[in-house]
């Protein structure tokens, strides 16, 4: 998240009503009145899936397409045609509405503008399982050099050491991408690690900064690492969290799909690197993006809904991250059930820099700085509100705000400041006390204290609202309160951890309560990965570029589980996207360092909502044990629940089965019944009983037997039926039963448990919540 509010990529720039299935004419005029009014004029036209894989275009789709080039050869921006069927362009208002209304059309709707959502991890990873995991794989004759992690991103430095392809085999034959010329890289800065990289554009956009896969921003070349970066020893941010850095997958390949900019990521490009993507052959998509929380797209105008759909349905596992919109509830972006989506949490690695108080009392603070004021406290210290401008605003002067503060009052000072707000960031206070000759800032912040930001030289740092009572009786009771703000120093084995970040976007789910969103958590914070070699807004007075950086964000969490996606896809490479799925999520943790529950930014116990299955782990998902595979007819009929006919789902899938009907009840209650790692039920009240099915699938080799443990609160009673599962042989699959009944007269809350089958050696977890509450 850092990175994004570094970059100005965190802009909620627009998003637009989108026509529903039926796209009526009054939805389509709302589109091209909101398109109008942002000066774009570009329309996305999907219509569903190809017509095959070898890159020919439907019959439908040609048509529509030579109509619009007749009108103007310039207007065609992307075709879609390999995994999926539709194109971009530059349409009139009449073009749009008339294409809306013509037959194999899905859907029409003004391009959107996607937000991005942004070493120690993999270590502090490696410890957190309590599965005893065999000594070689399942499949130890296959290799991760032969899978490919494909990336949409802002693209990526490639002469980065995390990317060298030493003691690498040769690219896998499979392989069809390519490596796209630009004025600033060739296909030779590709090799056998970064095997792809492309760029997408608006051939109107005279920015030649932007035509190339190579990244301005950062974020693509930090989460390509994070997910697959090579070792690099000695790896650090000017001398913090100093050690080896890696990705999760490092034997693994990365295709680089640069589809963001410094104003967004567009969604026709967004579906142009899909439509590549599946081409190519990637084995898994990770995608650190998503709409902002403030805007809820219906599945047929999402950009990454539709890519997505049909990445899965063409093998591939798509894991994205659930947004930075948290703590707020039902802010969770990438919600559609094909995709893995990941919250973000913290390590135990913390980024101290402590203030000292006269009489050397030290109050402890979070960011990171490279301070050049003296360790003893012989500084001035102040509070804002004291340094308010004669006839100004208190509240303002008490929050650090620009041009609150008199300059009198502050020069040559440390000054306190408030931070109740969290749109008044730190860096804007440090601004505001720069500009008044402010010698530093203790910002005071329970959120942001948990998460260290970057501030260069300047001497900053956050610290929590009960130290700060601390800091403020100490200023209140003394004639010349002194301190300083020492440099940041790395602390590891930090307890506890791990925890839910605050700016982790939370569930339940917009579209509906009947399933659990996000799925898995994973490390987000404060993560050192690699970093644009050219950065310079980021090299302390003196300094060099950093080659690696430390940004916190779901971005970040997101590539930590597309590596163990990668690993588990290596060792099993028949496993369908959901089966993987399902391995990271049933292993997954719900204990922290200290061995009690994991908590949020506000102490509390993490449910479903916040971290969905629980913390990811590295060598759980090898071996599983049992697997939930969500077939294309889960799927199809989840399509069906949430109101598309039949007609409209035939179009959009490519491997509908024969025969198939949308069930005759397709209420979205029955969402719960789709074959999902985890169960959620809404309208849960009264003397309401629910009877769900799961099957699961031995993926363990031998004959074994699971029992069913069942935690469940008070309120309910869940049996399980049988509670004894026996397997013979190697995916062998078994069904049972779950029969949820309340206890209580009404639920005054959502209640959450789990159920977990176990043979002693493997323990499969799937969470459950129960809601009163309806699906929307």
């Amino acid at each position: 998240m850092k990175g994004d509010l570094v970059f100005m990529l965190f802009y909620f720039l627009f998003f637009v009503s989108f026509l529903r299935e039926a796209r009526a004419a009054e939805l389509v005029e709302d589109n091209i009145n909101n398109n109008q009014k942002n000066n774009t004029g570009v329309y996305i036209v999907y219509m569903g899936a190809a017509d095959s894989t070898n890159g020919s275009l439907r019959n439908d789709h040609a048509h529509i397409l030579i109509s619009v080039l007749k009108r103007n050869q310039s207007a065609l921006l992307h075709n879609y045609k390999h995994g999926f069927s539709g194109f971009a362009a530059r349409l009139t208002e009449e073009d749009a509405l008339s294409i809306a209304q013509k037959p194999g059309v899905v859907s029409v709707f003004p391009d959107p503008i996607i937000k991005l959502h942004t070493t120690r991890s993999w270590d502090f990873l490696k410890y957190q399982t309590s599965i005893k995991i065999d000594s070689k794989p399942n499949n130890s004759s296959t290799s991760s050099d032969d899978t490919v992690i494909g990336i949409l991103d802002t693209g990526i430095w490639p002469e980065s050491a995390s990317f060298t392809d030493l003691d690498m085999g040769p690219i896998p034959k499979r392989w069809k991408g390519t490596c796209m010329k630009a004025q600033d890289f060739t296909p030779s800065n590709c090799n056998r690690k970064l095997i792809g990289a492309r760029f997408y554009n608006d051939p109107e956009d005279e920015s030649s900064e932007f035509l190339t896969p190579r990244d301005i921003i950062g974020h693509g070349t930090h989460v390509a690492s994070t997910a697959a970066g090579s070792t690099v020893v000695g790896a650090s941010y000017y001398g913090l969290a100093e050690g080896t850095a890696k990705g999760g997958s490092p034997g693994s390949r990365i295709a680089m799909y640069r589809v963001c900019t410094p104003f967004g990521c567009r969604g026709s490009a967004i579906l142009s690197a899909f439509d590549d993507a599946i081409a190519d052959g990637v084995d898994v998509l990770s995608l650190s993006l998503g709409s902002p929380a403030a805007f809820k797209p219906e599945l047929t105008e999402d950009p990454i809904a539709i890519g997505s759909f049909h990445a899965v349905e063409n093998g591939i596992i798509v894991v994205c991250s659930a947004g930075n919109d948290g703590p707020s509830s039902k802010t969770v972006a990438n919600v559609a059930p094909w995709i893995l989506t990941v919250a973000a949490t913290t390590i135990d690695r913390d980024f101290q820099s402590n203030v000292v108080l006269g009489g050397n009392t030290v109050i402890k603070g979070e960011g990171i700085n490279f301070s050049p004021l003296k360790q003893s406290p012989v500084y001035p210290l102040i509070n804002a509100q004291s340094a308010v401008q004669a006839n100004g605003d208190s509240v303002a002067a008490r929050k650090c705000q620009l041009d609150s503060l008199d300059k009198d009052k502050v020069k040559g000072k440390i000054v306190i400041c408030d931070s109740t707000s969290y749109s008044d960031s730190v860096e804007d206070k440090i601004e505001a006390v720069k500009n008044v000759e402010g010698l530093g800032v203790i910002a005071i912040d329970d959120l942001i204290r948990a998460v260290a930001s970057t501030y260069g030289d300047f001497p900053a740092t956050v610290i929590s609202s009960k130290d700060a009572d601390k800091i403020l009786l100490y200023v209140n009771s003394t004639s010349e309160p002194v301190a300083t703000i020492l440099p940041t120093v790395t602390m590891t084995e930090y307890k506890p951890a791990p925890a839910i970040a605050y700016f982790s976007s939370r569930g339940p789910s917009y579209i509906s309560r009947n399933i659990i969103k996000p799925d898995i958590a994973a490390p987000g914070v404060e993560i050192l990965a690699a970093w644009m070699g050219n950065d310079t807004s980021q090299a302390p007075k003196g300094k060099d570029p950093p080659l690696f950086n430390v940004i916190s964000g779901t971005s970040m969490s997101c590539p930590h589980v597309s590596g163990v996606a990668a690993s588990v896809k290596s060792q099993n490479p028949t496993w369908s996207p959901s089966a993987i799925k399902s391995a990271i999520m049933t292993t997954a943790i719900q204990k922290n360092n200290l061995k009690a529950p994991i908590t949020t930014d506000s102490g509390s116990i993490a449910t479903p909502y916040d971290y969905g299955a629980g913390e990811m782990t590295t060598s759980g998902p090898l071996q599983p044990g049992l697997v939930y595979e969500t077939s294309t007819t889960d799927y199809l009929n989840y399509l069906c629940y949430i109101g598309f006919n039949i007609s409209t789902i035939k179009i959009i899938s490519k491997t509908i089965p024969e025969g198939f009907v949308c069930p005759q009840d397709s209420s979205s209650d029955n969402i719960t019944d789709i074959n999902y790692p985890s169960i959620a039920i809404s309208k849960f009240e009264g003397k309401n009983t629910k009877n769900v099915t799961r099957t699961v699938t031995n993926v363990a080799g031998d004959d074994a037997v699971y029992t069913a443990i069942v935690d469940t609160p008070s309120e309910v009673t869940v049996n399980v039926i049988p509670d004894k599962l026996q397997f013979t042989t190697n995916s062998q699959k078994q069904s049972y039963q779950v029969i949820f009944s309340l206890t209580a007269t009404s639920l005054k809350e959502d209640l959450f448990g789990s159920i977990t089958w176990t043979n002693g050696r493997y323990s499969v977890r799937s969470p459950f919540v129960l809601s009163s509450k309806s699906n929307v």
